[in-house]
């Protein structure tokens, strides 16, 4: 059996670099597909088949790493990540383009949930179920918000600094080829790095049975649970939020920066000090938890926080040139400063009210909500900025998200014995006994 802090360690490993190639390839992906000929509404349009394949297989994907395991999923989501990305970065073709967008989608989906499952599992068979989570989740946290800082900075500079850009654009490629050689790396650590039960392999048809018994497990405990719902509502509402700063900051830079390509580099800029404050911040959420004394308490000032972040946002966008880019930058450290102090808070109070079977399609039906309030804030927030401007609509994220983290004041950071009796016999058997695959246990490495 490894130990908990040796998970903890591997954890980390395998989050910074699930996250490192998604922060290489955003900040050059519209320019490079721009390069290829494509017009904006293919772009947008490769852009929703990316995002339909996220939110169509995101529980699926969840319940099959229930059933299946977690590393298998984990290598399938790196496989299909670094064919995604190689596509990306080598062809030209508009079909080759959108089978690039498919794969990405499903390496997303797949990569939702199993790592952090499989850290809460090994934790708990080293050190019991009442092990405390927080600081493991926290630094897991860490690690994805420096990989997205770091990759975004570098996905920003390096075409800029590649022989040729200035002229060509040639070097628009070179941040999503190395991101595909990030998904190389994570499937190498998660194939050696990453041990899981060695359970026989459930057949084909167990797995067909097993992963839609484990979804509508997992659903059904999250819609008859306060807490979970309380959790949930707080995920969508932070999905609504990131996805007003994902659409209207590009250009929103690009006007205070002078100039579409310095409008790049200010992004890449301003997403790099945002990611660096978010690692901060989930630094803090452990302490702010003891210092709050609640799970519940801490998940609440961290998002409360980020909704005062985005009402600065609104406050600074009738600024303009470098004053505006200093004061969105300042509101944007705030914002994410407040979304990674709730990271580790939120993970102890959905940790605590999921058992193992159900725990990764847990995370995807959170992910999803999240996913689901960014599309719903991506359409009707973004109506409002086309509107009335951009000072509105981060005002009306802030607002929605602060409402949501209101409800999470107070919340028990565990059920109790009879509740979770009783909620296990409204939800009934997850998986029949023969078509369970493994034990939720960690072998011995």
């Amino acid at each position: 059996m490894i130990t908990a802090d040796t998970a903890g360690r591997r954890y980390v490993l395998i989050t910074f670099l699930t996250w490192l190639p998604a922060g290489l390839y955003t900040a050059p992906l519209v320019l490079l597909l721009l390069e290829h000929g494509l017009s904006l509404g293919e772009i947008a349009a490769i852009g929703a088949v990316y995002g339909i394949s996220v939110m169509a297989l995101e529980l699926p994907t969840g319940g099959l790493s229930d059933v299946l395991g977690r590393r298998p999923v984990l290598v399938a989501s790196a496989a299909a990540g670094l064919a995604g990305l190689a596509l990306l970065g080598l062809t030209e073709a508009v079909w080759l383009l959108v089978l690039s967008a498919v794969l990405r989608g499903v390496a997303r989906a797949l990569s939702s949930g199993p790592a952090e499952a499989w850290y809460v599992d090994a934790v708990h068979a080293a050190e019991g179920s009442d092990a405390d989570l927080g600081p493991g989740l926290a630094r897991g946290a860490v690690a994805a918000s420096a990989a997205l800082g770091i990759g975004v900075l570098a996905g920003g500079v390096i075409p800029f600094a590649w022989p040729g850009a200035a002229s060509q654009g040639s070097g628009l490629a070179v941040p999503v080829l190395l991101a595909a050689v990030g998904e190389l790396a994570l499937l190498l650590v998660v194939v050696f790095a990453m041990p899981e039960a060695r359970g026989p392999r459930p057949e084909f048809g167990a797995v067909l049975r097993g992963v839609p018994a484990t979804v509508t497990a997992g659903l059904r405990l999250a819609g008859r649970d306060h807490v979970l719902v309380r959790v949930l509502v707080v995920a969508a509402a932070t999905g609504t939020g990131l996805a007003v700063i994902e659409l209207l900051t590009p250009a929103w830079m690009a006007v205070l920066s002078g100039g579409a390509s310095r409008g790049v580099l200010a992004y890449a800029l301003v997403a790099a000090v945002g990611f660096a404050a978010d690692a901060a911040g989930s630094a803090l959420g452990v302490p702010l938890t003891r210092w709050l004394g609640s799970p519940g308490r801490a998940a609440c000032a961290g998002s409360v926080l980020a909704a005062l972040g985005l009402a600065g946002l609104a406050g600074t966008a009738a600024l303009s040139g470098w004053l505006g880019m200093v004061a969105a930058g300042a509101a944007y450290l705030l914002m994410f400063l407040g979304l990674g102090a709730a990271v580790a808070p939120v993970g102890r109070l959905l940790h605590d009210r999921v058992e193992a079977a159900e725990r990764a399609t847990v995370l995807s039906v959170q992910s999803l909500l999240l996913q689901l309030g960014a599309a719903a804030g991506s359409v009707a927030l973004g109506a409002l900025a086309a509107a009335y401007g951009p000072g509105p609509a981060f005002a009306g994220a802030g607002l929605l998200l602060a409402a949501a983290a209101l409800t999470l004041w107070g919340l028990p950071r565990r059920r109790s014995v009879r509740a979770r009796a009783l909620l296990l016999r409204h939800v009934g058997p997850r998986i029949p006994a023969r078509d369970r695959p493994r034990e939720d246990r960690i072998p011995r490495s």
